[in-house]
């Protein structure tokens, strides 16, 4: 009987998976949208929509959950700041997986996860910005 086998194992550690799925939801929302595998992109989607959830109520527990699922305090605090406030009046389906192809090499199915009503502005902002420091320190 499979009684309590939820979720893929992606051929990972409980410790891989956990650490994978925490970088992939603070890529995700530093960027609001990326590309990884479809297999992974299905997993990180209820993880994704669970952050939102504690991110719209806001609260003090809340936070330290989601400090503690994702490890990245500035990747906390876009998600409370921002994300609590756009989603407020959305009751789920913060997250769109769409299929992207496969991917050369592999033949592994690609996939885009996203969050729905996203800031087109954000995807590779910090990027831009952070290659923007580096060429005004080297002007200096």
């Amino acid at each position: 009987m499979r009684h309590g086998i939820a979720h893929r194992k992606l051929n990972r550690t409980a410790s891989h998976r956990k650490a994978m799925f925490a970088n992939m939801a603070a890529s995700l929302i530093e960027h609001e949208q990326i590309v990884t595998t479809l297999p992974k992109a299905k997993e990180l989607k209820p993880f994704m929509d669970k952050l939102v959830t504690l991110a719209k109520k806001g609260d003090l527990h809340a936070r330290r959950l989601a400090i503690s699922r994702i490890r990245n305090k500035d990747a906390v605090k876009k998600l409370f700041d921002v994300f609590g406030d756009r989603y407020k009046d959305r009751d789920g389906g913060y997250t769109r997986v769409l299929k992207a192809g496969f991917r050369y090499g592999d033949n592994a199915p690609r996939a885009v996860i996203e969050l729905v009503d996203r800031d087109e502005a954000a995807k590779g902002a910090a990027d831009r910005a952070r290659h923007e420091a580096e060429l005004e320190a080297v002007e200096a």
